[in-house]
């Protein structure tokens, strides 16, 4: 049997369950970041800033907030690269929350897999 690892990434103070999927190409950790495909989301609760930002070598993102329950309760908490760079395909579109925040709570589990 091998090892599986997923990842959930919920909301410290309403306690929402964010995100959980699978690390790697479902959930990509990169550079202390989690960059996350659209599926592994539990809703759809980020919203867009139309704040743009430049990273030298990721591409041109803009950032989003966290809305729940229609109030924005965390402000720039993620951010979407709207023109990637080709040659880093996972953060794509993809929606990033960083790797330590105090908004956030994280949880790494391993969940055994059968073999093929």
């Amino acid at each position: 049997m091998t090892e599986a690892s997923r990842i959930r990434i919920w909301h410290a103070g309403s306690g929402r369950l964010l995100a959980e999927g699978p690390k790697g190409w479902g959930i990509t950790p990169f550079e202390g970041n989690f960059y996350i495909r659209k599926k592994f989301f539990t809703g759809n609760n980020f919203r867009s800033t139309l704040i743009p930002g430049l990273c030298p070598y990721k591409g041109i993102y803009h950032w989003l907030d966290l809305e729940l329950d229609g109030e924005r309760v965390e402000k720039m908490l993620a951010w979407r690269y709207v023109i990637p760079n080709p040659l880093l395909p996972f953060v794509a579109f993809r929606i990033g929350l960083p790797g330590q925040h105090p908004a956030l709570r994280y949880d790494w589990k391993s969940s055994p897999e059968k073999e093929s």
